[in-house]
């Protein structure tokens, strides 16, 4: 059985997706949640498989609460409900299942229940854990999509040089030009966990594979160097620089 968990606040569109998934014989109905917080309470009582979540709910939007159960050991995966079209872009960046728009569509609500038994199945057979666990890491990108000045862009983790916070979004480094993200730093480093990236200082993420030197700077902190042609110096502070040095002399990438 998908132990299933709704958080909505609005009592009739929980009343529709409840009648829906009932009907489904392999779906457990789990009490709904009426706001974030509520939300994050019953996820941690009843650990669901799957959560279908509202973007906006009073107390704790649906987007900050996903945002906090990524951070769970055992993760569920969340299906986004919304009447909002613009929200797309959030749940790709928290690696959601699906998005749908209400009011809910019975033949769309069945394609992600197929998304959702899909990765529930790969999820078990990849770790030999019961469905709806997690396996550890988020499955490795090959492609980022960026939204930048009303357009979206596909860039290659590849050619990313390095990524540096910018007040309150990050600009994004790669051979060819510099985008910008609203994206956390954090976020960018989960995205980009299965490639050679290191944070150097807690505004900097930098690509391992164009290091060319480390230069001494004082305090025990050094300036790094990239292999781009360019006068590129990045910052490396003392608390990371240890653990940089180990990275780099074991080529751990």
């Amino acid at each position: 059985m998908i132990r299933v968990l709704i958080a909505e606040d609005e009592r009739l569109a929980r009343e529709e997706l409840s009648y829906y998934l009932s009907q489904e014989a392999d779906i457990e109905l789990l009490p709904c949640a009426v706001n974030g917080r509520e939300l994050l309470e019953k996820v941690a009582e009843y650990e669901p498989d799957v959560v279908f979540l509202d973007i906006k709910m009073p107390e704790l939007e649906g987007v900050q609460a996903a945002r906090m159960l990524s951070s769970r050991k055992q993760q569920p995966l969340i299906v986004f409900c919304t009447a909002y079209e613009n929200y797309a872009l959030d749940a790709f960046s928290l690696n959601a299942v699906d998005y749908l728009l209400k009011p809910t569509e019975p033949h769309r609500l069945k394609e992600t229940l197929q998304r959702i038994r899909k990765r529930l199945q790969e999820s078990a057979q990849g770790g030999g854990k019961e469905p709806g666990m997690s396996t550890g890491a988020a499955p490795k990108v090959t492609k980022l999509l960026l939204e930048e000045q009303n357009r979206f862009v596909v860039i290659e983790p590849e050619s990313i040089l390095f990524a540096v916070r910018d007040e309150r979004v990050i600009q994004i480094h790669t051979l060819q030009e510099t985008f910008t993200s609203k994206m956390t730093l954090q976020q960018l480093e989960e995205k980009l966990h299965a490639y050679p990236f290191f944070r150097t200082h807690r505004s900097y993420l930098v690509n391992l594979q164009y290091v060319a030197e480390l230069v001494p700077w004082f305090n025990g902190a050094y300036n790094l160097k990239l292999k781009t042609g360019k006068p590129t110096q990045i910052p490396v502070s003392r608390s990371y620089a240890r653990e940089l040095l180990k990275r780099l002399e074991g080529s751990g990438y």
